[in-house]
């Protein structure tokens, strides 16, 4: 799975002259959230789903805290130290409550891997993003 151009124009425009690494882990998770949501719609999209209710359907099997929890445990391993610190930063990150059908710690993991996305896409690293969903996406698919 590889970005467009335009998604590429869109992640120059975006990219924040901000250090990532200065903001809260809450904000890149709130970032990193919709950079993921995109990124599994595309997916969803490019495998032939064409019908709007199959298509949320299926995008909640990845996008729900349990199975973005699980995908970063998949891929903890593949994550170098920095990233890593990312992660441990996002995890611990003060999110309040969960949502309905997720616990405490689904929640954080998966916070913790939207506060890694965010962070990469501040930082303008788009093949290292694209690399993450898709190591996360076939994860998930494996089950």
């Amino acid at each position: 799975m590889t970005l467009t151009q335009r998604d590429t124009y869109i992640m120059d425009q975006s990219a924040s002259k901000q250090n990532p690494e200065q903001l809260p882990s809450l904000v890149l998770a709130y970032l990193g959230d919709a950079v993921y949501e995109l990124a599994v719609r595309r997916f969803l999209i490019a495998q032939g789903a064409t019908k709007v209710n199959r298509l949320h359907r299926e995008a909640v099997k990845y996008v729900r805290a349990g199975a973005q929890a699980r995908a970063l445990f998949a891929l903890e391993d593949k994550l170098s130290e920095q990233e890593l610190a990312v992660v441990r930063r996002g995890r611990n990150a003060k999110s309040g409550l969960p949502p309905k059908g997720a616990d405490v710690a689904e929640y954080r993991h998966a916070t913790a891997l939207e506060a890694l996305i965010g962070y990469l896409y501040l930082q303008g690293n788009e093949g290292r993003i694209d690399e993450i969903i898709g190591l996360a996406i076939d994860a998930l698919k494996r089950g």
